[in-house]
């Protein structure tokens, strides 16, 4: 009875508009989720510091440094790793491609594969993936928001694809992915002026924040006197996501009181992009989480040795006084001088300070720590393309960065499920939103620009029959594979070389096709299909001209012979033995090289099956 009771209590409660009261219970919840979310804020503005260099500030909250006064290096062996891996993941920027799942949809599958990369381009995806790659690398995590925004375009709204800052998203604690979150929200700060201006109803009514957005450690002071927390809250109700935004208890939007829900896909707009993940939580940890302890040490040996530099490279006295030693002036190494009180001296009343050079077991530590740094995280020579031995040649180099690169490839494939993520919430806007025609211009084919007229009609429902029998509505839906851009250079050089090794072997010749097709089947490389293609068409051609013109040549015997010399010199077929009039036409004779007859028997060898 109790749980019946509370059950219509629930439904009355989602049933009633969104008010006031229902405001400030959005407000209860966000307090609670942002209470959960406390460790994770902590660590990320931390891998913030860590990421400015701030190594001394982290040191001494991690209990290693005492004394905020003291001098302590700092090294970027650490900042060089994100950087680095940064770089692997840039050179491996997404493209979208939209195949269909029946062939009823093949056309707007080409069309949305061509019109996808334009709609990126006008958001700028390309910068935004770059600052995200930066937050996914030190904090672990990256947070894409795909919203419709009905301002673009002159008011005809269009796809808005945005970074989030992870310290003002907020979702409920112990879930793992964000889908699973009762409620999610997003929370910025806004000048008042300018909410004002927007929303004339909160004339006199901005009293300050309500709610506490914790923030980075800023170089710049940033004054947010005259500003005001602006709250997005999404959450899902019947198969839809519905909207709210409000500040402090005044509702500005709320999908729910108008009765039309925000998005019909029912996902929210946010996709996370997780270096590594953590149980519990959909965010996850970074570089900074897992080799700041060897950057620490790291820092105080490099500190330790630059003070016994400085020791040994500056001479120091000790000279005779009244009493002992003058402690501030001993461990300031800046005074050449130090005074003693008491005792004697050698060498008339003042001597050198002794000194003790390091031994090579400090730097053997130190060197090891780096290499656990490296190796750790993945960020080794060969990585970087510095090898030894004597390997120089573009695709050696690459073969090595492509056995070394396993942690930036497992992170590059983590990013694109997320952009396989955005591209899908994309589309669902598209078929949603785009019901006026608009005009893209699209690249062609061989890389012409042309311009394409493109909106949401093939996208919507249809009717499905099977015969007679309504079968309902059928809604396209179209499968996300992504291609990288080879921005490397040393993986564009060894395609270049594979090419060019092709080349020489004769695998574009025609009269090769047969036994390139039969090498290429057993490799594997980018542009494979399509060089399969265009192989087996250019066999297929050859295989038909020479049909053809075994046919003309049969033709010209029968009818007129005597342009059968001219026409054979003609087509370099002087030495083919001609069909006698009204006999069988002979085999073609191929004219290959000992070369290309030798490449058939190998290719024709390693295709065997040998017990």
């Amino acid at each position: 009875m109790d749980e019946n009771i509370m059950m219509q209590d629930s439904l009355q409660q989602e049933q009633r508009p969104v008010d006031e009261t229902r405001v400030q219970e959005f407000n209860k919840i966000l307090q609670k989720y942002k209470a959960g979310k406390k460790k994770l804020e902590q660590r990320v503005i931390s891998a913030e510091n860590w990421w400015k260099l701030r190594n001394a500030d982290e040191a001494i909250k991690a209990g290693v440094e005492k004394d905020p006064q003291k001098f302590s290096a700092k090294s970027g062996w650490l900042h060089n790793v994100i950087s680095s891996k940064h770089a692997d993941a840039m050179d491996n920027y997404p493209e979208p491609i939209i195949l269909p799942r029946e062939p009823n949809d093949a056309q707007q599958a080409k069309t949305l594969s061509a019109v996808l990369p334009v709609i990126l381009e006008q958001n700028n995806f390309k910068r935004t993936y770059w600052h995200c790659m930066w937050q996914k690398l030190k904090t672990g995590t990256c947070v894409y928001k795909v919203v419709w925004d009905g301002t673009k375009e002159g008011g005809l709204g269009d796809i808005a694809i945005s970074r989030v800052d992870m310290l003002h998203i907020f979702w409920e604690p112990g879930i793992t992915d964000i889908q699973e979150s009762r409620y999610v929200f997003h929370a910025e700060l806004r000048d008042n002026d300018v909410l004002e201006e927007e929303y004339p109803e909160l004339q006199g009514k901005l009293r300050g924040n309500t709610i506490n957005i914790s923030k980075f450690l800023y170089d710049d002071a940033v004054d947010t006197t005259d500003k005001s927390t602006v709250v997005d809250v999404y959450y899902k109700k019947g198969g839809a996501l519905h909207f709210c935004k409000y500040v402090g208890d005044t509702v500005l939007v709320s999908t729910e009181n108008e009765g039309v829900p925000l998005y019909e896909h029912g996902r929210y707009p946010f996709v996370f992009d997780v270096l590594w993940p953590v149980e519990g939580s959909p965010a996850g940890y970074g570089f900074v989480d897992l080799c700041a302890n060897p950057q620490i040490y790291l820092d105080l040996m490099d500190t330790a040795f630059l003070k016994n530099t400085l020791v040994g490279a500056t001479p120091r006295y000790m000279e005779i006084g009244s009493g002992g030693i003058n402690e501030k002036e001993f461990l300031d190494l800046t005074k050449p001088i130090v005074h003693v009180d008491g005792g004697s001296l050698d060498d008339q009343r003042i001597r050198v300070i002794d000194y003790r050079p390091l031994g090579g077991t400090y730097i053997n530590v130190y060197d090891g720590k780096i290499a656990e740094l490296r190796e750790t995280s993945g960020n080794t020579e060969t990585a970087n393309g510095v090898t030894g031995g004597g390997v120089t040649a573009a695709s050696a180099i690459a073969a090595l960065q492509e056995a070394s690169g396993k942690t930036s490839r497992d992170s590059t494939q983590a990013s694109y499920m997320a952009f396989t993520d955005i591209v899908e919430l994309v589309i669902e806007l598209i078929r949603q939103f785009y019901t006026l025609p608009r005009q893209f211009r699209i690249t062609g084919e061989m890389g012409r620009p042309e311009f394409a007229t493109f909106d949401n009609g093939p996208m919507q429902p249809t009717p499905m029959y099977v015969g007679n029998v309504d079968m309902g509505l059928r809604k396209p839906v179209y499968d996300v594979k992504i291609k990288a851009q080879k921005a490397n250079a040393y993986s564009r050089t060894a395609q270049n070389e594979l090419a060019l090794q092709f080349f020489g072997l004769g695998f574009f010749s025609p009269q090769m096709a047969t036994p390139a097709l039969a090498c290429i089947d057993m490799m594997d490389f980018d542009g494979k299909d399509a060089l399969v293609q265009k192989l087996t068409l250019n066999g297929t051609l050859q295989q038909q001209l020479e049909q053809t013109q075994q046919l003309a040549m049969t033709l010209l015997q029968k009818y007129e012979p005597e342009l059968v010399p001219q026409m054979a010199g003609m087509l370099g077929m002087a030495d083919m033995p001609m069909q006698p009039a009204g006999g069988a036409a002979p085999a073609p004779v191929s004219g290959e090289s000992n070369i290309t007859e030798r490449a058939r028997e190998k290719s024709a060898q390693a295709t065997e099956v040998r017990p």
